[in-house]
């Protein structure tokens, strides 16, 4: 009798330690065909359309004001650098985008993301009439610029000398408002039409001549 007590006893006592190790096996071990969210790749659709929405953000942020020349300009030539990285990405997977390069590009527009709210909710403001028939052809400047870094009819180095030719415009306007108490004069409207009529000619040029972002 007391040799079955004692072999009742060293089962209870193997049991009980032999039960922590199983659970903490099975727990450790995730279901089969599971991903972590993690690892779930994006898809190159999600990114496109993030480009989309990058572009409309500063879009937007040019007509409201919140984005002056210099930082919409800035904007640009950052996303156009990631359409050329995405490109050369591409170019060395026969069009197609790995894992990798999805993270990658992700991570770098969820920084310009950032930067488009920042440059947004700073105190720079670009001063302008969006009433005017002045502030009216900036305004559709700026979108026609918008639209050819999105369609990729303009490159980085186009967009960036455009950019720069809107800014000098700008910067005459304010200057021009500043010295005649908030108005331009017949003379100076006439001046500044004639800049954007040519800065109209330029975008129109060099969304058609063949190159491509």
């Amino acid at each position: 009798m007391n040799s079955t007590i004692k072999m009742t006893l060293l089962s209870t006592a193997l049991a009980a330690f032999a039960l922590p190790m199983v659970a903490q096996s099975t727990g450790s071990t995730p279901a089969q065909g599971t991903t972590t969210p993690s690892s779930q790749p994006l898809s190159s659709q999600s990114i496109n359309q993030r480009k989309e929405n990058q572009q409309d953000r500063i879009s937007q942020g040019v007509k409201s004001g919140q984005l002056t020349a210099g930082e919409a300009t800035n904007l640009e030539r950052k996303e156009s650098g990631l359409n050329k990285q995405e490109q050369n990405m591409r170019a060395q997977d026969n069009g197609h985008l790995t894992t990798a390069d999805k993270d990658k590009l992700t991570r770098e527009q969820h920084n310009l993301s950032n930067q488009i709210y920042q440059d947004k909710h700073n105190s720079a403001m670009q001063n302008r009439d969006p009433k005017s028939e002045v502030g009216q052809r900036e305004l559709n400047q700026q979108g026609r610029i918008a639209q050819g870094v999105r369609s990729g009819q303009l490159t980085a180095g186009e967009t960036r000398n455009l950019e720069k030719n809107e800014s000098r415009i700008n910067n005459e306007v304010h200057n021009d408002r500043a010295a005649n108490g908030g108005k331009l004069t017949p003379q100076e409207r006439r001046q500044v039409n004639q800049q954007q009529n040519k800065m109209s000619r330029q975008i129109y040029k060099d969304k058609h001549n063949g190159r491509r972002q």
